[in-house]
């Protein structure tokens, strides 16, 4: 069977020994279509963001990039634009057959906390080649807020696949057709499309930005932090804001989304052509999300957005994304919202889990 390994698939992996660590990987770890990835007990705070490329180890470029080290064990702040690599506890030895994407788990990309997987003679960043063996790095550059964080935290996620399998758009309106994806008819154009919600159906808050001096965030705080201390309210009765550059805000999609439990689904950012922002940070979509016996029903996409050179009006409806759709190997023996810890299940306009749901 082809296509994303599914958890059961992926605990085979580690029992095989193509996915090592000499921490013991926590079955906690292991989702229902991907493997959380943990930070280990060092850092490197480096002059620029790069790629090693196909003849280099990520630890030779290292040499001339690095500024100073860091210990996480007991943990460390990773300051606002600053740019730092971290090796990760998880090291691959893949078949020639695997190959595996990388991208930010939610509440990373939530927080406007760019981080990305690199890997020795990697040209591409959170892609890793078929067959590859060494270690693997997260690149962390924190855009919005400065952060605390310790050894063992995980702020990415990785799957595996033995080919890809992608829906075309013939495939993905026929699984729409048979499973509903998104309630009504479906933007289908190189993958799924979503759009904006700037018209709630109660009150008139649309979304929230980021302010631009704030205190540190403790990745481990679930439910602790005052909203109104990191983030300002975004209001409009109108249908439409103005999107400064520079800024990060969270927004949500119009449509409630689907991912039935034989697939997953990337979220890819729109054409460029459409305006000047970036769409999603954290791309990954699991098996039942949104799923109704996965106790998903209306699970809305939450978008983190960050506005480019000028300023843009984004109006309700809008298409900003595309979801990617692609087949399980398997059908998992666990489903997002079903005997995992999911934090955003049925989730509407959500902050990360850090803060307190009341603003």
């Amino acid at each position: 069977m082809n296509g994303v390994l599914p958890n059961q698939e992926i605990e085979k992996l580690i029992e095989v020994g193509s996915i090592t660590s000499d921490v013991p990987i926590d079955p906690e770890q292991i989702q229902p279509a991907s493997l959380d990835l943990r930070l280990s007990g060092k850092a490197f705070r480096i002059r620029a963001s790069f790629l090693p490329g196909s003849r280099e180890k990520v630890e030779d470029r290292l040499k001339s990039l690095k500024m100073h080290e860091i210990d996480l064990r007991d943990g460390a702040v990773l300051e606002k634009g600053c740019v730092y690599l971290v090796p990760l506890l998880e090291e691959l030895n893949l078949s020639q057959d695997i190959q595996a994407a990388a991208n930010a788990k939610s509440s990373t990309g939530r927080l406007d906390l760019l981080t990305r997987v690199i890997t020795n003679s990697g040209e591409e960043f959170d892609r890793v080649s078929s067959g590859y063996c060494g270690k693997l790095y997260a690149e962390i550059c924190p855009r919005s807020f400065s952060v605390l964080v310790r050894q063992g935290m995980k702020l990415n996620q990785i799957r595996f696949r033995n080919k890809n399998t992608t829906l075309n758009d013939e495939d993905l309106t026929a699984l729409h057709a048979k499973e509903k994806l998104v309630p009504g008819n479906a933007i289908i154009d190189d993958g799924l499309g979503f759009s904006v919600d700037l018209r709630p159906s109660q009150g008139d808050l649309v979304g929230y930005r980021a302010k631009p001096h704030t205190g540190i965030i403790d990745l481990d705080l679930i439910d602790y932090y005052d909203p109104a201390e990191f983030w300002d309210e975004i209001k409009t009765s109108q249908g439409e804001i103005i999107l400064d550059p520079g800024a990060f805000y969270i927004l949500v999609s119009r449509e409630s989304v689907h991912i039935p439990p034989e697939y997953a689904a990337e979220m890819a950012p729109y054409v460029a052509m459409v305006g000047e922002f970036r769409v999603h940070y954290a791309g990954f979509f699991d098996p039942g999300f949104g799923h109704n016996a996965a106790g998903g029903s209306g699970a809305r996409g939450v978008l983190e957005v960050r506005c480019h050179e000028a300023p843009f009006v984004l109006e309700h409806g809008q298409v900003v994304g595309r979801l990617i759709y692609e087949k399980m190997s398997k059908r998992p023996t666990k489903l997002y919202g079903q005997g995992v810890k999911s934090n955003y299940q049925g989730q509407r306009l959500k902050l990360s889990k850090h803060f307190k749901k009341s603003f």
